[in-house]
């Protein structure tokens, strides 16, 4: 299965993972609407939506890139309808635009709070609530439409909460999101999935949460490929899904893992990953090995 003619709709896509996943499928001459808030290059990070359209046209595609903070329900409704105009319809919905403060209770301001529950709990939601008519356009059109949160496997556990509240819930609220839209609408046979990376992952915004000179981090085409291969699910049947990247991408016969970090096998784990996934992990690599 191709994503030739697929439009894709991804927030936050003017770099990091989200740009990777607009690459992965830009090979496949998809159409992807860049819907970000960097229109003007950032001071410490780079990129921007239209510096994200040139490097995914080179790649294949079609780019639109759309000013949008998922935060504001207008710029939100103003980008689906942008994209629609554009491209006839929505195929693929990838909730990607996070932000992260790794602060105990004390030390997270309000405002920050605000953000972080606005942009990846509320912004999530409201930004799949006006895609949802055209994804079930898509389903009755069957291009098999999918939406994808990057968001952790849910997870109750105290040591996930304990050292950062505020940032915890806001992802989880990310995943309750998969969990009750994926019920919501498997009747109009359209997948609702969370993809979460195994390792922490070497984007620019990384660097300005903390020292990242001693970690070990891949490379964000790991999240890519696995966010491709969902997207070759069958919606109507693969659904609700809690992923994460390499065991993902294991299970569907990928065993090339060195590509992601050549020369790498101990790495700095993300957070929110439980026991049975990463001894699941461990057997797939000691099976498999890693090329």
């Amino acid at each position: 299965m191709s994503l030739q003619g697929k439009t894709l709709f991804i927030s936050g896509a003017s770099r990091g993972i989200g740009l990777a996943i607009a690459l992965r499928a830009a090979k496949d001459k998809a159409c992807i609407a860049i819907a970000a808030k960097t229109a003007t290059p950032h001071p410490t990070l780079p990129g921007t939506i239209y510096t994200a359209a040139e490097e995914i046209e080179k790649a294949g595609g079609t780019a639109l890139p759309i000013v949008c903070d998922i935060r504001d329900e207008n710029q939100v409704k103003s980008a689906i309808d942008q994209t629609v105009a554009k491209f006839g319809g929505i195929d693929i919905l990838v909730n990607n635009a996070s932000a992260i403060s790794l602060t105990d209770t004390q030390a997270t301001d309000v405002k920050k709070y605000d953000l972080m529950h606005s942009i990846n709990g509320r912004g999530t939601w409201m930004v799949s609530k006006f895609a949802i008519p055209h994804l079930i356009e898509s389903a009755k059109n069957a291009r098999n439409p999918h939406i994808l949160n990057l968001s952790p496997p849910l997870s109750m556990r105290e040591e996930w909460f304990k050292h950062h509240v505020a940032y915890t819930m806001s992802k989880m609220n990310m995943s309750m999101c998969v969990l009750g839209m994926s019920g919501e609408l498997r009747k109009h046979k359209i997948g609702v999935n969370a993809l979460w990376p195994l390792t922490l992952i070497g984007t620019a915004a990384l660097k300005l949460v903390g020292d990242t000179s001693k970690m070990t981090m891949r490379t964000p085409e790991i999240m890519a490929d696995a966010a491709y291969e969902v997207f070759k699910k069958d919606a109507s049947k693969f659904s609700g899904q809690f992923l994460v990247d390499e065991l993902f991408l294991r299970q569907e016969g990928f065993t090339n893992m060195d590509q992601y970090a050549p020369g790498k096998r101990e790495f700095s784990r993300d957070f929110f990953l439980p026991e049975d996934i990463l001894k699941e992990i461990d057997a797939l690599r000691a099976k498999q090995g890693w090329n």
